[in-house]
């Protein structure tokens, strides 16, 4: 990947550090980032909850819960997704999808993302 801008590609993980469903969160130039696999793809964000400016990259990661409900909508349980995987801020429970940094609910709140590449063994993110 080129870089673009004024940005500056920055090694922040080996490859096999970022297993799949499974993230990383690092520091660079006094921003923390996570850097998260899912779908064989790499997705990177500020490590900063659009909600209160908590540290959700740290949260837990929860594939997003479904109500199943009946003909009468009568709740038949939860289902959770193995499609759609979820980070949930750990002040307030505020989920964001991983793939789309977006809030499932309000895709105006999002987390704020970062070009992020993999190539030779090394995770690069761009600032």
């Amino acid at each position: 990947m080129a870089r673009t801008g004024d940005s500056v590609p920055v090694v922040v993980a080996r490859s096999e550090d970022i297993p799949e469903r499974g993230r990383t969160v690092v520091e660079v130039a006094g921003q923390e980032i996570g850097v998260f696999r899912f779908k064989g793809k790499l997705f990177a964000y500020s490590n900063y909850c659009a909600h209160a400016g908590g540290p959700v990259c740290q949260g837990m990661l929860i594939g997003r819960v479904i109500e199943l409900l009946g003909p009468d909508k009568q709740t038949l349980g939860d289902r959770i997704s193995d499609t759609e995987l979820h980070i949930v801020c750990p002040w307030h429970g505020y989920e964001y999808d991983v793939e789309t940094g977006a809030h499932p609910i309000d895709a105006s709140i999002r987390l704020r993302p970062y070009p992020v590449y993999e190539r030779d063994g090394q995770v690069t993110v761009e600032l």
